[in-house]
């Protein structure tokens, strides 16, 4: 009750007051930087308020750490994670756990809720082997371990089919009968809508609204949100030119034994046109954008050829001299320097504040940082400001319009709008879509079935390592995506009507 959270730069949360009925799915919504996390994060332990209390079941309680807040039933899956890369899956898990349950056992339970839930993931595998996606499959199992009585989820279907999804949906409407409270923090408007039975609406760290989501719009929950209905997006017609990305037969062997093998992979992006590539996080993405960022050289110099160059040897460096840019999908630690300010985190990808000898114009520095922020709407104080100061949904904005700024004739990004408002994602969409009108060619990555649908003109589908044929946007339906997503795209391909349209 009456919550208030200040910072040196911004007032997080502003005398925010949230009731949660036993057994109720609440959903918590508002733009990036409205306070949304750091509200959790204060029930959660992991933040503690300046002014404001927390009562359970009538009691006042005081919430110092973690430890505590599980003890008295409240667990959270974070949209940063909270793991150990040295660590494996189960040992992650164990770490909030009982130590009195053996090693042994937790990896049983692990493999059984994995199972239960759909969220495939192997115990034993270590941290940093895993994709993001993975990552937050762990999350939700270790949240699901403790049989929380308040369940925190901050953005938890980013990674998963529409398939699973809606098995998850499942899950949490079994876990809401059975008395546990759901606080569910998304974006995605139509999950909020058809999943939960009350909404708290933030808007700069104070409440605008309560509402029953079932009974809005998505345009009446984006005005509450946001305060006006995110802008269309124009779609045109794609004209695609010369190809700039030609990938040819790529196969590479995983680099370690929890890897993928990618197996023959073949695609071209042209210019003037934005190809995707959907996937459940852990078949061959990862793997991917390392081949295809220059992370990883071991291919063949004519197996990815960007604007008619044998570039399978080129490291990143020589790529960008090429034209590519690159989004990879972690944005703490390969995105951006967590510490750096986000002027010097242009150097990492931009030399144009590189002088004769190698000197630093710091001035152009800071003025390019503050165009990027002004253009993009990145709440931040200012260019000198920490990127690990900024809300996940403004770091991601920032970096998008880093890359995009570069004027690329190669945009490849992966998960352009994970963890961004609908306000953002609309911006970081028409972005894109200015880029293709401009000539240049842009390949997207994206869990995000919707986001797909919406700024493609060809889609294909990653599962184990291979990759689908191609196929128009307008002759996909989600359905058959989401079959695709499991490797079945010939038998799909063979039951299709006349009317679609596949090409390899």
């Amino acid at each position: 009750m009456g919550i208030t959270k200040r910072y040196p730069a911004v007032v997080a949360n502003n005398a925010v007051s949230l009731t949660v009925l036993p057994g109720e799915v609440h959903a918590i919504l508002g733009e990036n930087g409205a306070g949304k996390s750091t509200l959790m994060k204060i029930i959660y332990g992991a933040v503690k308020p300046d002014e404001g209390g927390i009562v359970v079941d009538g009691k006042p309680v005081q919430i110092r750490n973690p430890q505590e807040a599980r003890q008295l039933g409240v667990a959270m899956v974070f949209q940063h994670f909270s793991l150990f890369d040295t660590l494996t899956v189960a040992e992650n898990v164990w770490l909030g756990l009982d130590k009195s349950i053996p090693l042994a056992e937790v990896i049983q339970r692990v493999d059984a809720t994995a199972k239960e839930y759909g969220l495939e993931v192997d115990p034993h595998r270590p941290v940093h082997t895993l994709s993001v996606g993975e990552m937050q499959r762990v999350e939700i199992i270790r949240a699901l371990l403790t049989r929380p009585r308040v369940l925190i989820l901050d953005e938890p279907t980013s990674v998963l089919t529409p398939q699973a999804v809606e098995k998850l949906f499942v899950v949490l409407r079994r876990l809401a009968a059975e008395g546990c409270s759901i606080l569910y923090i998304s974006h995605k408007l139509h999950e909020i809508r058809s999943l939960c039975t009350a909404c708290t609406v933030l808007r700069g760290g104070v409440v605008t609204g309560v509402c029953n989501p079932s009974q809005e719009t998505n345009a009446s929950l984006s005005r509450m949100m946001i305060g006006s209905e995110p802008p269309q997006l124009e779609h045109r017609a794609s004209n695609a030119g010369l190809v700039v990305l030609k990938v040819n037969r790529l196969s590479l062997p995983r680099l370690d034994q929890f890897g993928i093998d990618l197996q023959g992979i073949d695609f071209e992006v042209r210019e003037g046109e934005v190809v995707g590539i959907a996937g459940v996080s852990g078949n061959g993405q990862r793997e991917l954008l390392y081949a295809l960022s220059g992370e990883d050289t071991r291919a063949a110099p004519q197996m990815i050829q960007v604007s008619g160059k044998n570039a399978g040897r080129m490291g990143p460096g020589r790529r960008r001299t090429l034209g590519l840019h690159f989004v990879p999908e972690e944005r703490l630690g390969r995105g951006a320097v967590p510490s750096m300010s986000l002027a010097h985190n242009l150097l990492l990808t931009r030399k144009t504040a590189v002088g004769k000898g190698g000197w630093i114009s710091m001035g152009r520095l800071q003025y390019q940082a503050r165009d990027i922020i002004s253009r993009f709407n990145v709440k931040a104080g200012g260019p000198g400001a920490a990127a690990q100061s900024l809300s996940g949904g403004n770091l991601q904005k920032f970096i998008v319009g880093r890359e995009i700024d570069a004027q690329p004739s190669l945009l490849i990004i992966s998960q352009p709008t994970w963890g961004v408002d609908v306000g953002a994602a609309a911006q970081i969409h028409g972005e894109i879509l200015k880029l293709r009108d401009a000539g240049c060619a842009v390949l997207v990555l994206s869990e995000e079935l919707d986001e797909l649908f919406e700024i493609c003109d060809r889609l294909h589908v990653v599962a184990k390592g291979q990759l689908s044929p191609s196929i128009q946007r307008e002759d996909a339906t989600v359905q058959q995506i989401g079959e695709w997503m499991s490797g079945l795209w010939d038998h799909s391909a063979a039951r299709m009507s006349g009317g679609a349209h596949v090409q390899a």
